[in-house]
């Protein structure tokens, strides 16, 4: 029996050439190609290989009717025109604006709706701006203000909702504040504070309910606090002889 042989229908967008304000010029220079460099077509491929060809074109599309034209063309326009744009209804095109616009003009996007503008900024922000974002809704904006924000100012989120954020914060806190996570709901910050709090106040979490916070705490604890893990887990108390055959 013989296979059939099915040809797959070729769907790349070809625009028509006809109305086109570039046929004149790009098409006859050969610096667009229906089909493949396009900016007609309602393909982003295309787009961006007319641009790159183009840039000089961009301008023009700025304010186009189609968001993808308007965000690619963004890429090579410059910075003064973008703050122009700063407004656009595309989240898209202001992702692109987050990206370009100088810092000291990315006040206006510090509230804006898309998360992944806010994310942008959070990495692009002065540190000394960046407090604006630390009750921002989105728990993956203020990780990244998390990671930025000069560790002397980070005593405002440790009692953040999110549980990577805190771990963030723990990881960051200076030592003389670790003390206030002393007791966070999440093992794992818990964990965190026993591997850099001061060993001189190790002492609460050598009765952590969590064996992995009391091995870390075992490890590094004077050994006079040692006693109550006596009789805990077998890996705590091997720490424990291990440190005191050390002694």
């Amino acid at each position: 029996m013989n296979a059939v042989v099915v040809e797959e229908k070729d769907v790349t967008p070809v625009a028509d050439c006809v109305h086109c304000p570039h046929r004149s010029d790009r098409l006859r220079a050969g610096r667009c190609t229906p089909g493949d460099v396009c900016v007609r077509a309602t393909s982003g491929r295309q787009i961006a290989r007319f641009f790159n060809i183009n840039p000089d074109l961009a301008e023009h599309y700025a304010g186009d009717t189609f968001w993808e034209r308007r965000a690619i063309a963004a890429r090579y326009l410059s910075q003064q025109r973008l703050l122009r744009m700063i407004d656009d209804p595309d989240e898209v095109v202001r992702r692109v604006l987050a990206y370009r616009l100088p810092v000291e003009n990315l006040g206006p996007l510090i509230a804006d709706p898309d998360r992944e503008v806010r994310i942008t900024v959070a990495d692009r922000l002065p540190e000394d701006q960046l407090e604006q974002l630390v009750t921002d809704e989105d728990y993956l904006v203020r990780q990244y203000v998390a990671k930025r924000l000069k560790a002397g100012r980070l005593f405002r989120m440790i009692k953040d909702s999110d549980r990577e954020v805190r771990k963030t914060v723990a990881g960051r806190l200076p030592d003389e504040s670790l003390g206030l996570m002393i007791d966070d709901d999440a093992a794992e910050i818990r964990l965190v504070v026993a591997e850099r709090i001061d060993p001189d106040y190790l002492e609460p979490l050598l009765h952590d309910e969590d064996w992995r916070v009391r091995l870390t705490a075992a490890q590094r604890a004077p050994l006079s606090q040692l006693q109550p893990l006596a009789d805990d887990d077998e890996d705590v108390r091997a720490v424990i002889r291990e440190r005191l055959e050390a002694e």
